[in-house]
């Protein structure tokens, strides 16, 4: 029988063979571990939507902050449940707010960790929307711009090497940009969550950061599932208002988002592999029908062949270690 000249299975034979000609590599560079802070001490309460996820007092945070530097992630991301919520957020740029006492200590504690922080309301205000909500109902996206740029200033001031702007409303990358230079932090980069859909697959985040908003949804703001062609806009237009990174989220359903992305910009690409992909390959393990420590290593070399630089990811501590081995 006769066979064409390549033949593909001969450089699959090895375990070194096909190490050798991998055109895809994952790397502990690659991760950054998300983490939720909440006020108290010895706070370690678990996220029942995520498993081997919790909500963590500043000590736990520091704790973690410690065990990803020793598995060689470069950073963690925080995100912050306040003691109180109203309609203003004040709590997300109150200066002892919880996301900016935890980004003190944790640089205090692991300094050669890098610290990035969520600039959004949603955690903060009592109604669970990204912005201001005028009388009517509707999300005001200019009166919010001052408040995600004075939260972004206030994690800076407390130590943060970088901000993750999440709101999705229009300009903010611009105010805060214009806020950091203007208050001498024009050294700190903003990573902009540019192209975020309206997805269902954030449903475990919004138990883990209490963020559900208590009317309506955020289909106004966060990108229509069914756009690709916007996913370029968005990401332009943040670029040009000084982004130094492009985040796109969802990462799973949308690495064709990530693909394009990547061919059409000259920055680096982040992806957030988000709650509901995570729990969803946790809860198939949990019942015995997947082996996950494969399929989440499977996920993430998806996203980074997809055109990812930096994946987001809650299982950036298993990952590493499992890399390190």
């Amino acid at each position: 029988m006769l066979f064409p000249e390549y033949r593909g299975r001969r450089l699959r034979a090895t375990d070194n063979f096909r190490r050798m000609i991998r055109e895809t590599k994952l790397s502990r560079d690659d991760l950054i571990l998300p983490l939720f802070a909440v006020e108290g001490k010895s706070v370690k309460k678990p996220i029942n939507s995520m498993p081997g996820q919790f909500q963590l007092s500043i000590d736990h945070i520091v704790t973690m902050a410690k065990q990803a530097k020793d598995a060689g992630i470069p950073g963690i991301m925080l995100f912050g449940i306040p003691h109180k919520k109203d309609c203003l957020a004040t709590q997300a740029y109150a200066h002892d707010g919880i996301v900016q006492k935890a980004v003190s200590a944790v640089k205090e504690q692991v300094p050669d960790l890098t610290v990035i922080t969520d600039v959004c309301l949603c955690e903060y205000t009592d109604h669970g929307h990204c912005g201001m909500v005028m009388d009517d109902g509707t999300i005001d996206n200019d009166s919010t711009l001052d408040l995600l740029a004075k939260t972004a200033l206030s994690h800076v001031q407390a130590g943060a090497d970088m901000v993750a702007p999440s709101d999705m409303m229009d300009g903010r990358v611009a105010e805060i940009r214009g806020t950091l230079d203007d208050e001498g932090f024009s050294h700190v980069p903003i990573m902009s969550y540019a192209v975020k859909y309206a997805s269902a697959f954030y449903g475990p985040f919004r138990e883990a950061a209490e963020s559900a908003p208590k009317f309506g949804n955020r289909k106004t703001y966060q990108m229509d599932p069914a756009n690709a062609l916007e996913a370029i806009r968005e990401a332009t237009m943040d670029i040009e208002e000084g982004a130094d990174i492009i985040m796109v989220k969802p990462a799973l359903s949308y690495l064709d988002i990530i693909y394009r992305v990547r061919e059409e910009i000259d920055l680096p690409v982040a992806a957030y592999n988000v709650s509901g992909e995570y729990s969803i390959i946790k809860a198939a393990e949990m019942m015995g029908w997947v082996d996950g420590k494969a399929m989440i290593m499977e996920t993430l070399l998806s996203i980074k062949r997809a055109g990812a630089d930096i994946i987001m990811t809650y299982s950036a501590i298993d990952v590493a270690r499992e890399l390190n081995n």
